[in-house]
């Protein structure tokens, strides 16, 4: 389905940040349970200097710079500290991680992207590890332009169609998009694109039709 937001096409970072978006609600739509470990270590080190830095102010504006000059040393010092490890954290553990998570199976997938200054190409890897045995990377690199349309609209069934029938994992959750095959969407209108979705059966109905097809059996639409 198309969304109804647009994005400026030549925004490199526009195009990421609405990509990396879709990626949760994806496989969260998929019964896939994140995990908000990185997220949440990020924010607490991010609000732990903001809230040095607010009271190193309020106490110089209550008390004055002599009376409290010590503790505003201490203060930077710690926010010096605290924004170094957020940086360590971004670029070093992070590393682009956009999504963690477990499958219903009880595997865990690990999702970080990245793209390159000037290069609309959206570089996606993807770590799986199962339950048991090793862990499994797949890694992809896509044109923007397979799931945005000139006019800046994200169109939902090529990006998730892309993640179904690249990463085994992301395609037993939804067999559907993982059986689709894939048709040329640069060229496809939104509306079109919207109808293709809409024709596409759930597992429910694909069922359905199969029982009351009687002599001849109905192809799904892709």
């Amino acid at each position: 389905m198309a969304s109804q937001e647009r994005i400026t096409v030549h925004n490199l970072a526009d195009l990421k940040n609405t990509s990396d978006d879709a990626i949760p609600n994806y496989l969260n739509s998929l019964k896939f349970k994140q995990v908000h470990t990185l997220v949440d270590t990020r924010l607490a080190l991010g609000y732990s200097a903001f809230l040095i830095a607010g009271a190193c102010f309020l106490w110089d504006y209550k008390l004055g710079f002599e009376e409290t000059k010590y503790y505003t040393a201490a203060a930077v010092a710690l926010y010096t500290v605290l924004n170094g490890i957020l940086t360590f954290w971004i670029g070093f553990v992070e590393k682009g991680t956009v999504y963690q998570g477990t499958a219903p199976d009880g595997s865990k997938i690990s999702v970080s992207t990245s793209t390159k200054k000037n290069v609309p190409i959206y570089n996606v890897k993807v770590t799986v590890t199962p339950k048991k045995g090793e862990p499994q990377t797949i890694e992809l690199a896509r044109s923007f332009t397979e799931w945005f349309d000139a006019q800046g609209h994200f169109i939902a069934l090529p990006f998730q169609t892309m993640l179904a029938t690249t990463v085994p994992l992301v395609g037993k959750a939804d067999p559907k998009r993982a059986a689709v095959a894939t048709p040329d969407f640069m060229n496809t209108d939104s509306e079109v694109l919207d109808a293709l979705l809409a024709a596409q059966p759930t597992g429910a109905d694909s069922t359905d039709a199969d029982a009351g097809a009687g002599k001849k059996s109905k192809r799904r639409k892709a």
